[in-house]
């Protein structure tokens, strides 16, 4: 009987997640809580008080000049939000690297993992020095006030890269019909 990999890491992924006991949140100040609702779309719609309990649980992950963030395929069990730098999103196309987005501070990326796909459809690298702030599922979905804001938010957002990338598509199609 074979045993298909990503199955493998996914158990080893979640045994590792009971496992591992998560950093301690960050502690941040009213000021930056207000400007963080206001720079960072994924937060949109939540009471000050709500954000201040969302931001205590996430982990400060800051990110070195060309280190990966995560890679394509890797296992997801987290989302990020940009709070400084910039990062690529890349994916492998026929042993070529395609940039697909270039993200500045205040977007978030990896939210796939939390609405159904365990594994990252892209690799995400960082173009210069950068801070995030990580998000982990088992905790995004346990404070229910903040995790519908939350998910609506990242509905949005899937949405929106949606239409661009329909867009295109449409612009390589025809591109492709005109020759």
């Amino acid at each position: 009987m074979k045993v298909d990999p990503a199955i493998v890491q996914m158990f080893a992924e979640n045994v590792r997640a009971e496992v591992i006991a998560r950093p301690t949140g960050m502690k941040l100040d009213p000021a930056i809580v207000q400007k963080i609702k206001q720079k960072v779309p994924i937060f949109s719609g939540m009471t000050p008080d709500c954000l201040m309990r969302t931001l205590a649980v996430a982990e400060y992950f800051p990110v070195k000049t060309g280190e990966v963030v995560f890679n394509e395929r890797d296992i997801g069990d987290s989302f990020f939000v940009l709070i400084a730098g910039e990062v690529l999103v890349e994916k492998n196309r026929n042993g070529k690297v395609v940039e697909l987005a270039r993200l500045s501070a205040g977007n978030c990326f990896g939210e796939m993992a939390l609405v159904g796909n365990h594994l990252r459809s892209a690799t995400v690298r960082a173009v210069g020095d950068a801070v995030t702030m990580r998000f982990y599922r088992e905790l995004v979905d346990s404070n229910p006030e903040s995790a519908h804001v939350i998910y609506r938010n990242i509905a949005r957002i899937l949405a929106s890269r949606l239409d661009e990338s329909s867009v295109m598509l449409a612009d390589l199609v025809g591109k492709k019909t005109t020759m």
